[in-house]
């Protein structure tokens, strides 16, 4: 049996040097006794970067929590323990037709995770973030209480954990409310477009129109290409089957070189785009339209032993078709390929949480392998773009962001550390938010 490794999914951190099951770590809570040593949870290791990552401390195995306490299928209402995996959910949930209001691009993360990176979908413009379908939740701090936070009760701690990364304590069990839905199955329809402008000009329609919508963009295309993708939109159909057919291949090794380099990537965008555009319209089982990269069990590992960056960013509507070529353009300069390039348009469907990522705009996601200094100075050239527009950068898709960029993406992040439970910290929170107090520190006295 093998040992598990607590990694981020973009393999660019080490993994955790020491890591805690969760029942142990529930009775140090209760009692008190955490001390002096810092507490993460760790939820099943789908953040790319280093917001899933304790360093200095310990991270907690939430997995062996994972028990569905109830489901009312008149309410659409389930109750489950925080390590519970979504493809869980899904599975006890579909027999009554019923449906995450909400799903991320895999079914392989846990309810507190979740919640945690208030995560969205290819229904923002409809339904929001994951967060705004959340109930309530119990939360246990560091000095033994128990928290039931709703909308209405422990309303501040409610905000702050919704996106808040696992810093305000340990989540123990959450309500969710399900969405009633025809069918599992997605009727889905496919638009090519020849550049970025002709798809701004189709997404608002598409959004008015589908439940569903987010493109994929040839991100190696360039000249009168420069843009081009497809347009995937998407609601459940009338009748289907619940089950999810897709075969679970693997990468069975790591390889020593990243596989996914610039000719692959050409003759991949060559043949994704003719295999999902000549069929316009057909009817897809949910795992392969909303999580098709789960059907390549650890298909991080084809990146290479030097790992990936994700960049996702969002940028105001009006910015959009300046912003948008900027940003592509910018990784063709670098001579960097995107293996997966995805673009949505965020809804004005306002989250509850504090730090949640998604607001109304374009948002922009790209996968690099990394190559040291020069992907670095990519991402930081993406940053820069991303922020001249007025955006912001997701932050649980991060692992090297400036302190700096952080605050401009997130201006009220000192209302989080001001309920941060002072046990729980993330290598990303030291890297981010605990450098922006430093500096404010130092300005006080400077001018003291």
């Amino acid at each position: 049996m093998s040992v598990p490794r607590y990694e981020s999914f973009g393999r660019t951190n080490p993994p955790a040097a020491r890591a805690v099951h969760a029942p142990w770590a529930i009775a140090l809570l209760e009692g008190g006794k955490a001390g002096e040593g810092s507490l993460l949870a760790y939820g099943n290791g789908r953040s790319y970067g280093d917001s899933c990552q304790n360093s200095l401390g310990a991270v907690i195995d939430m997995r062996s929590m994972n028990r569905i306490i109830s489901f009312d299928p008149e309410t659409g209402i389930l109750e489950a323990e925080a390590g519970v995996l979504l493809t869980d959910i899904i599975a006890h949930a579909a027999p009554y037709g019923f449906f995450p209001y909400v799903v991320p691009g895999t079914q392989y993360v846990t309810l507190g995770g979740a919640i945690a990176n208030d995560v969205h979908g290819k229904n923002h413009h409809r339904r929001g973030t994951f967060g705004c379908h959340v109930v309530g939740f119990s939360l246990l701090r560091s000095d033994g209480s128990v928290h039931r936070c709703t909308r209405d009760a422990e309303s501040a701690l409610f905000a702050a954990t919704i996106g808040g990364m696992g810093m305000t304590g340990l989540m123990l069990a959450a309500s969710i409310r399900l969405m009633p839905v025809t069918s599992l199955d997605i009727a889905e329809r496919v638009m090519p477009f020849q550049n970025l402008q002709e798809f701004v000009d189709q997404a608002e329609v598409a959004d008015a129109e589908n439940e569903y919508a987010v493109a994929w963009i040839d991100q190696l295309a360039t000249g009168l290409h420069a843009g081009r993708g497809l347009l995937l939109t998407g609601n459940h159909a009338d009748a289907g089957d619940a089950r999810h057919r897709t075969t679970r291949l693997g990468v069975p090794f790591q390889p020593p070189i990243n596989i996914l380099n610039r000719p692959f990537l050409k003759t991949f965008n060559a043949a994704y785009r003719w295999s999902k555009g000549r069929t316009r319209e057909k009817t897809s089982d949910y795992g392969g339209f909303f999580f098709p990269l789960d059907g390549v069990r650890d298909w991080n590992r084809l990146y290479g032993p030097r790992g990936l960056y994700q960049h996702q960013s969002v940028v105001p509507e009006d910015a959009a078709r300046v912003t948008l070529p900027l940003l592509l353009d910018a990784a063709i300069a670098a001579g960097q390929g995107s293996f997966l390039t995805v673009l949505k348009r965020f809804g004005a469907v306002r989250s509850p949480g504090l730090l949640s990522f998604p607001r109304p705009g374009y948002t922009l996601t790209l996968d690099f392998p990394n190559r040291g200094t020069s992907t670095i100075k990519l991402l930081e050239r993406l940053d820069a773009i991303t922020l001249d527009a007025g955006g912001a950068i997701n932050p649980y898709k991060d692992a090297r962001l400036g302190a700096q960029a952080f605050a401009a993406s997130f201006p009220n992040w000192r209302e989080l550390e001001a309920l941060r439970d002072p046990v729980f910290i993330s290598d990303f929170w030291r890297r981010t938010a605990l450098q922006l107090n430093g500096y404010a520190d130092q300005a006080a006295a400077a001018a003291g």
